[in-house]
């Protein structure tokens, strides 16, 4: 019995009536149908609205993060559940772990990312407050808060579970509930991740909906608070945000479309450099992993002249090496595309490619297939294209066959091959393989105006690289022109995306309370306890120590010279410093802080377990012999990352405020302190 996908809408699952048949792409049988119900979609929005930003608002960001660690945790638990599925799509275990474990590890990188930068509320501070008066009353900030809308997530079919979650994972920590739309063709895999995060029971209620099939009228009932991400053609990408509603409502739109990356083999390699086998190994890798259908793939390969014909004969042979047919057969390099639509119009990109241009490897009626049953699937062999005249032939900068489908072309100059890169009018990658960095200097900054990533190969980085075709959660994942003119991934930046940036003014002590940080300038609370012998819970913004004094001496000067070994000029030469700006010999930056340190610290044992680094240290004002200096430690901020050490203890991370001044209340060093602090047994 083949099985009808449902959607998930408003907490539950929808769906009994067969619609439209789905085909495994190994041999073309149905597996699944599409449903025949159409869907109510002011009920999901409204679900979303009123069930999911109140579930999630409950949640802070620190929370949210570790909801998607657990959520990362249960679903790698259970991964050999979605690669089982993942099988019929025509995908390679290599190919769905990218799919399937990629997915997943964008949901721990962003639990990571989540736990480290952001803050244990809601607000998100984008300081430092700037001073907008001269008497120090009204300061200005910035923050960035949900935007109490849903985010709507468009997807392709060539990854259905990375492509849902890549989305997923930044605006859930933005507190955006979701609707995923797959499309339809790989839908069952995208239908069976839902149904095992929904049995997980880590999401808050109206986190997470599903919807199979057409969206309907779904963008027409958006509001300003809402927000649409698009993966897939550039063509679709265009109509989609050329909704009438989406643009009178002002929905932020981003979107990720398919665009002709290139990679640029660099004048100054030759056949005899371990980069030209780089080269070959990472242009033939990225013709056929996914069977080419990846947006970030290879399509146009650009060579010096003279190496045209080492090239080709190189990559060939690394071609003719890839089995094709069903993955789960030992020795399958290669597998299906999605669907025989694909199938049917990748051979038709073909078609158009080929004129004018050279056939080097593959075409039709080359397809060897490895495995019972599938001379129906959706198979198609790696195709080589040559074009000689690539300046003048506009197909090869316009049409991409989404399969196991490059062109090479070739170039006179680096100003050349630069120029034939951006004739792909903006492109998610490109790559640039060579062994002179002054190449690199000279090609990355032109080829970065039409690319959104930069991938630079040598045989130093080549021992870690992850690839051309690899968006990594840390980096920005998205492109000019054609590839859209969004933003993915991008570690934070992502989340930002999500989040609704406002410009806040009034007092410091107001914006202290707002952001939840403590605003230089603003009111202060010092009492009779250390602030460092309070424990964690007990804490509160704006606890405050101002310390006694200390005269600095030269016997301070020379002492820390001798256990740092700094006998720098300034410190030890007054002859010399006298011909200085300063005019005069001043005390080490670095005794400042120690100094100051003195002065703050409660040294014995109590709350505060670690200090773990500091941030934003700027020594303002020189510190001479004879100079007065003081601090104030101020309580700024408080993250509670809900872990515990080894007896079971719980522990907290505050940033603390350190001013140091001299004699005259003049400002000479400015830092923050970042400690591990306990909570109470």
């Amino acid at each position: 019995m083949v099985h009808t996908l449902q959607s998930f809408i408003g907490g539950r699952w929808q769906g009994k009536e067969a619609a439209t048949a789905l085909h495994s792409a190994l041999d073309n049988r149905v597996i699944y149908h599409t449903h025949a119900e159409q869907l109510d979609f002011a009920e999901a929005v409204h679900y979303g609205r009123k069930t999911g930003i109140p579930a999630l608002m409950k949640l802070d960001f620190q929370t949210r993060a570790q909801r998607l660690k657990a959520l990362a945790t249960y679903l790698m638990e259970r991964k050999e559940e979605l690669y089982a599925i993942s099988h019929l799509t025509g995908a390679t275990r290599p190919d769905s772990w990218v799919d399937v474990e990629g997915g997943i590890g964008t949901l721990f990188a962003y639990a990571s990312m989540g736990s480290r930068e952001l803050p244990s509320s809601n607000v998100l501070h984008e300081g430092p407050a700037m001073a907008l008066g001269k008497r120090g009353g009204f300061s200005g900030t910035h923050i960035l808060v949900p935007r109490g809308g849903i985010a709507v997530h468009i997807n392709a079919f060539n990854f259905p579970i990375w492509g849902l979650l890549e989305k997923f994972a930044p605006s859930f920590l933005a507190a955006m509930p979701c609707i995923g739309k797959p499309a339809s063709a790989t839908s069952y895999l995208t239908e069976a991740l839902i149904r095992m995060i929904n049995d997980s029971g880590l999401l808050p209620e109206g986190s997470l909906q599903l919807v199979i099939g057409s969206t309907g009228d779904l963008l027409d009932r958006l509001g300003g608070a809402d927000a649409v991400t698009f993966t897939g053609s550039a063509d679709t990408a265009a109509k989609l945000r050329s909704n009438r509603n989406l643009i009178a409502n002002s929905v932020p739109f981003t979107a990720e479309a398919d665009s002709l990356n290139c990679a640029i083999l660099a004048p100054d390699v030759t056949p005899d450099d371990p980069e030209f086998d780089l080269f070959v190994k990472e242009v033939q890798r990225e013709m056929t992993t996914k069977a080419g259908q990846k947006c970030t793939a290879v399509r146009r390969i650009i060579v010096p002249r003279q190496h045209a014909d080492a090239v080709a004969e190189k990559l060939r042979e690394r071609l003719a090496k890839v089995v094709v047919g069903d993955p789960s057969v030992e020795g399958v390099r290669m597998g299906a595309l999605a669907s025989k639509d694909q199938q049917r119009d990748v051979a038709e990109r073909v078609t158009q490619l080929a004129k004018g241009n050279e056939i080097l490897f593959g075409g039709a009626g080359a397809l060897k297939l490895v495995g019972e049953g599938v001379e129906n699937g959706a198979f198609f062999p790696p195709t080589l294209l040559l074009c000689r005249n690539a300046l003048s032939n506009d197909a090869v900068h316009e049409v991409e066959a989404f399969g196991p489908v490059s062109t090479m072309m070739t170039y006179e100059s680096i100003d050349e091959a630069l120029e034939l890169a951006a004739r792909g009018k903006g492109s998610l990658v490109s790559s640039l393989i060579t062994k002179d960095p002054a190449i690199a200097a000279y090609a990355v900054p032109i080829a970065a105006a039409s690319h959104g990533r930069v991938h630079v190969l040598d045989r130093e980085s080549a021992v870690d690289s992850t690839g051309h075709g690899s968006p990594l959660p840390q980096l920005k994942h998205g492109g000019p022109g054609r590839a859209g003119g969004g933003e993915e991934l991008g570690g934070i930046r992502a989340v930002r995306h999500f989040l609704q940036r406002a410009a806040v003014q009034g007092s410091p002590t107001m914006l202290t309370a707002i952001t939840g940080e403590y605003v230089r300038g603003g009111a202060v609370r010092e009492g009779d306890i250390h602030p460092f012998r309070k424990c964690f819970e007990d804490l509160e913004i704006c606890d405050s120590l101002l310390t006694h004094r200390r005269t600095v001496s030269e016997a301070d000067i020379v002492n820390f010279g001798g256990i740092s070994g700094d006998y720098f000029y300034m410190h030890f030469d007054e002859i010399a410093a006298r011909d200085t700006q300063f005019g005069k010999r001043i005390a080490h930056g670095y005794f400042v802080l120690s100094a100051a340190a003195g002065l703050f610290v409660s040294p014995a044992p109590g709350p505060v377990l670690a200090n773990y680094g500091l941030d934003n240290l700027r020594f303002i004002t020189p510190v001479a012999i004879g100079d007065t200096i003081r601090a104030r430690l101020t309580c700024k901020r408080k993250v509670d990352r809900n872990r515990t050490d080894d007896k079971g203890r719980g522990q907290g991370v505050v940033a603390w405020d350190v001013q140091v001044t001299n004699q005259n209340d003049e400002l000479v060093a400015s830092y923050d302190i970042l400690t591990l602090v306990s909570k109470r047994a």
